[in-house]
């Protein structure tokens, strides 16, 4: 299950380090969108990171698929209904964070019928793992 913070949240309980700005005006603000525990991290000695911007147009929907490393998804704009094998779906509003678990057949969707649903992900994965196989 996912867990989104409010932007106003603190980050109590998390070590981060000082970012200080070059006036003595203070520190920097960080408010933390989502921490979640994950499993299916990759272990090799190098991991490659990447970020997509990604686009679905009214009626559009992704082909049926499963991931091989955790996927994060955090919603700029519109709604993306994610159907998830053996759970009930889950719609993703702008500013909302979704872990999408690894190993787990899925269909992404936009329901709406005139705004598209901007989101960018993130993953880290084995340098040129595929993002997503696809399932029959």
């Amino acid at each position: 299950m996912h867990k989104t913070m409010a932007t106003s949240d603190a980050i109590a309980g998390m070590t981060v380090g000082v970012t200080t700005s070059a006036q003595p005006s203070g520190t920097a603000k960080l408010s933390v969108l989502c921490r979640e525990a994950a499993t299916g991290m990759p272990t090799e000695e190098t991991q490659e990171i990447r970020v997509l911007l990604a686009r679905l147009d009214p009626g559009d929907r992704t082909p049926h698929h499963r991931h091989r490393h955790p996927v994060t998804v955090y919603m700029l704009e519109g709604t993306f209904t994610l159907e998830l094998e053996g759970r009930a779906p889950v719609d993703l509003k702008a500013g909302d964070v979704f872990v999408e678990p690894p190993h787990i057949a899925m269909i992404g969707r936009n329901l709406s019928a005139d705004t598209p649903a901007r989101m960018v992900i993130f993953y880290a994965s084995t340098p040129d793992t595929p993002f997503a196989d696809p399932v029959p």
